[in-house]
């Protein structure tokens, strides 16, 4: 495939979405942001994400709808199958996932890039408190389990060499974030162009 898939990922709260429909708004002709379906009830204000029962995700599943597809938190997570088609296309295409399914991903997407949005501890807890899904004990462990898989992924990262990982902090201000990940994902797309051409 000639394009570059670009595979965000980040803990509940570090403000994916956000970060996405900032860079939405201002995006390259040659650049795409995935909807990604879910078997979550339907939420206001989401334009990259697509709601589907269990039952109807399921069915979709079995005919081969989906380039990707995993399980996090009780919920089913898929991206169609236009991801390749993109791709074939030489498309720059961000999708939206999940920090465990990233192996999956770099088996079936060699060239695959990951980026990894960070948030600082006590922000991340802020975060997840505004949003009211959970209560505090409950956050308070999520936020401890977010810290000790970013430690274990930093170390693993320490013996990668090769450049396919940003580390994205989203504590600071949302147009700052959104101004260093366009630069990253500019120098994979050129990247990308260049091997194409190669």
């Amino acid at each position: 495939m000639q394009g570059k898939l670009v595979y965000m990922v980040g803990p509940s709260g570090s403000g994916k979405d956000s970060v996405l429909a900032a860079l939405a708004a201002d995006l390259p002709p040659d650049w795409v942001i995935m909807k990604r379906a879910v078997t979550r009830e339907e939420t206001p204000a989401n334009a990259y994400a697509e709601y589907l029962t269990h039952e109807v995700f399921r069915q979709q599943q079995r005919q081969g709808a989906f380039a990707l597809s995993w399980e996090a938190h009780g919920l089913i997570y898929g991206i169609r199958t236009e991801l390749d088609q993109h791709l074939q296309a030489g498309r720059l295409v961000l999708v939206n996932g999940s920090r465990e399914h990233w192996e999956q991903v770099k088996q079936r997407y060699a060239h695959a890039s990951l980026v990894w949005l960070t948030v600082a501890p006590e922000l991340l807890l802020q975060r997840l408190q505004q949003r009211g899904r959970e209560a505090l004990d409950a956050i308070t462990l999520r936020v401890q389990r977010n810290q000790h898989i970013e430690q274990q992924f930093r170390h693993r990262l320490g013996a990668d060499t090769s450049h396919n990982v940003y580390m994205l902090d989203n504590s600071q201000a949302l147009d700052q974030t959104v101004a260093n990940l366009r630069v990253q994902l500019q120098q994979w797309h050129k990247q990308s162009v260049m091997r194409k051409v190669g």
